[in-house]
This record gives C-alpha cells, structure tokens and sequence, in this order.
C-alpha cells in the first residue's frame, strides 16, 4: 500500500493519493475581497491546477463538499459550479452552510477524484 502525498506541510498536504484516488485538501478563492462568483471560479480555479499536478480532472472527480458562509449565495456560486462541471460528469456532491477559517471566505471546495490512468 503505497501512499503519495504532495506538497506537505506540518498540518496538511494538498494533494494525496491512493489506489488510484486522489484527495484534495480544502481550496478557497484567490482573492477573499471578491464577491462569490469569483471567489467560487478562483477556487475552481486552483482545483483544476490541483488535478492536473495530480494526474486528473473534473471528468474525473468523484465526489465535492462545497461550504458556503451563507446559503443566499447558494444560486450563484452554483451558477459557476454548474458551467465548471462537464455535461455528464456531476460528480457526488455536498453542500452545507459553514464557518469559514477567515471572515472574508465564502466558499471552499474538497474534492476526491480518481486518477486518469487509475484501473479502479
């Protein structure tokens, strides 16, 4: 059993893979000062730099659990999730209202998704 972890730090790494799954840690926006729809496309953003460090991507995420600071957001940041997500490929997916780390967050991402070489 062969676990790979990227870009490790003493309390996280960003990228884990094993078996042919790869895990994300949780992304949030490039820039906090923004309204949600482009906090949710920056972090979107920096998924897809993840999953193509990690050997995939969004066709091939399996599932997402998006925190959203206040559900009256909930329309827009799906508006930009919905044009993110190839047709046919929704992955399992969550949603919850929840604290973020930083005031000026409103939404974050954690993303498992398998490897485009994987024989799962």
């Amino acid at each position: 059993m062969t676990i790979e972890r990227l870009e490790t730090k003493q309390r996280m790494s960003r990228i884990v893979k094993h078996n042919g799954v790869i895990y994300l840690c949780g992304q949030v926006c490039a820039d906090a000062t923004k309204g949600i729809t482009e906090q949710t496309q920056t972090m979107l953003d920096k998924v897809d730099t993840l999953l193509e460090q990690a050997g995939s991507d969004r066709k091939h995420i399996l599932s997402a659990t998006i925190y959203i600071k206040d559900m009256q957001d909930f329309a827009q940041m799906n508006a930009v999730w919905d044009s993110w997500v190839p047709d046919g490929f929704a992955p399992a997916r969550a949603c919850v209202t929840a604290d973020m780390a930083r005031e000026a967050l409103l939404v974050e991402v954690s993303i498992v998704a398998a490897e485009i070489s994987a024989k799962l």
